[in-house]
């Protein structure tokens, strides 16, 4: 996911696959939420996870990152439809083709190491498992497999989209075991391609 960039005496990170995201090794993670459309309204603004904004703000719908990289969910607890955020201006959550307000926040830590990830046709770690080490713009064109229905994701973090070539739906996943999306609020989504 991030290889390393030696340019003018500064250690820059670029996220693979994200090549125009260029983030100073020394920078902070920063959002900021707003109730309104067009950054209007109360706003909120941290640099870690939030699984519930409902204490800060009575909805939200824009948000702007100052630094690094998050992922925005509109249901509490990192649950529901995800949306991938950088730094940049978002002015309505609907335009993030998001169908409810903003509700909970994970950020994205910077990872320099190994990308591992084991991905399984059927729930439960059942069916054809592959093992990735790079990113994938369609398991069914490489692996002859109908989509990935559970993971475990041994190093790194992993974007996985239900499209092939990075479209759709999409779902963060940090290291760990997935048994099943649907209990993170996926449904019964299947993947279809993933990146670093």
């Amino acid at each position: 996911l991030i290889a390393l960039i030696e340019r003018q005496r500064s250690i820059h990170f670029i996220f693979s696959g994200h090549e125009d995201m260029v983030v100073s090794n020394s920078i902070n993670h920063q959002i900021i939420f707003y109730e309104e459309r067009n950054f209007q309204g109360r706003s909120y603004e941290t640099s870690s996870d939030c699984p519930d904004m409902s204490p800060y703000l009575s909805r939200c719908h824009s948000c702007r990152v100052e630094s690094g990289c998050f992922m925005v969910y509109d249901q509490t607890n990192f649950m529901g439809n995800q949306f991938f955020v950088k730094r940049g201006e978002y002015s309505d959550y609907q335009r993030m083709g998001m169908s409810d307000c903003i509700q909970s926040c994970r950020m994205i830590p910077m990872h320099r190491g190994q990308f591992r990830m084991r991905i399984y046709e059927r729930e439960d770690f059942g069916g054809q498992m592959y093992e990735m080490m790079d990113d994938c713009d369609s398991i069914m064109g490489r692996y002859r497999m109908s989509g990935c229905m559970s993971c475990h994701v041994m190093d790194g973090h992993w974007l996985m989209y239900e499209q092939p070539h990075y479209r759709g739906r999409m779902m963060y996943m940090r290291p760990g075991e997935y048994r099943s999306f649907r209990e993170m609020g996926s449904g019964g989504m299947r993947f279809m391609s993933m990146r670093r």
